[in-house]
Order: C-alpha cells, then sequence, then structure tokens
C-alpha cells in the first residue's frame, strides 16, 4: 500500500516537473519567434529583400559572432527537445531541432523578415544537437532524468526571466547598447 501511494506522488510531482518545463518552453519559442521572425518589433532596411542562400558559410566564417548566436541561441531548443520527448530516439531528437530551424527559415522568406540560409541551419542545428548531448550528460551527472530535469527547470527559469528583464530594458532603450 505505501508503495503504491510513493508511486503516485512520485507521479504528481513528474508531472507538475513536465508542466513547469512545458511552460518554460513555450516562453522560450514565444521569445525565439519574437527574436528572428518579429526582429524585436524593429524594421531593418533588409527585411523587404527576400533572399535564399543554399552556399554554406558562402558570406561568413565559421566563428563569426552570427554564427556563434546561432548555435547558442538553439541549445535550449535541444535540450528541451530531450527532456519533452523522451520516449524519441536521439536521431528523431535531431529532425526535430532540423525541422524547427528549417520553418523558422522557411517564415523569414515567406514573411519577408529574413533570408532562408543554409549557414543558418547549420548553425542553429548545431545548437539543438548540443543542447540534446547537453541534455545527456545531465542526466548521467544527476544519475536520472528527473533529478536533471529539476536542475534544468531551475536554472531555465532564472534564465527567461533575465532574458526577458533583458529584452525589456532593450525595448524601452533602458540599455547602454542600441540594437536598432
Amino acid at each position: 500500500m505505501n508503495l503504491e501511494k510513493a508511486e503516485r506522488n512520485n507521479s504528481k510531482v513528474s508531472n507538475a516537473h513536465d508542466r513547469f518545463t512545458k511552460i518554460l518552453f513555450i516562453i522560450y519559442v514565444i521569445v525565439l519567434f519574437w527574436i528572428l521572425l518579429l526582429k524585436l518589433g524593429v524594421l531593418f532596411s533588409y527585411m523587404d529583400n527576400r533572399s535564399i542562400n543554399v552556399v554554406p558559410f558562402n558570406e561568413s566564417e565559421i566563428l563569426d559572432g552570427e554564427n556563434i548566436l546561432n548555435v547558442l541561441i538553439f541549445v535550449p531548443l535541444g535540450v528541451y527537445v530531450g527532456i519533452l520527448f523522451e520516449r524519441s530516439n536521439f536521431a528523431r531528437n535531431i529532425f526535430l531541432c532540423f525541422l524547427a530551424t528549417f520553418i523558422v527559415e522557411g517564415l523569414q522568406v515567406i514573411l519577408a523578415v529574413g533570408a532562408f540560409d543554409v549557414t543558418d541551419i547549420i548553425t542553429n542545428t548545431l545548437g539543438g544537437i548540443i543542447g540534446l548531448i547537453l541534455f545527456k550528460v545531465m542526466e548521467k551527472i544527476f544519475k536520472g532524468r528527473v533529478k536533471a530535469q529539476k536542475t534544468i527547470n531551475v536554472i531555465s527559469a532564472i534564465g527567461t526571466i533575465l532574458m526577458i528583464l533583458l529584452l525589456v530594458l532593450l525595448k524601452m532603450d533602458m540599455l547602454p547598447i542600441m540594437y536598432r
């Protein structure tokens, strides 16, 4: 009887962590789309130009700032995919990261807010792969999925709050950095 009660309590705790992870993931996706598709609400001169680049690293060096930022901004996607799609195998999760970045690149062209760039697909997908690996490493370090997920949720919650605060301050011109 006590074993059944303990299992129900563990299930409730796990469901609460899963719900919190999903909320953090939704916030991440909204912010990602705001940054990548709505360009923080700023109209840039290139936004009317629809272009497609199918040659990887054609106009940039592999380790330039934009490529590094593209990798970094998609690391959380890989972590969230690893948590939320735990029953999928690693290859399928990589495909989900690729598909998400492919959709973002396609929407940039369709909405005339950027270019479809193979370099971005490569770097964004690489970020997702790094996030997937990072989650697997954390599972091993914390000797289980639940402890790794709890830790990631705490880090993600803090990171989400800081990111939203930074974006709000940036949007309100309250930082010494100008993004226009």
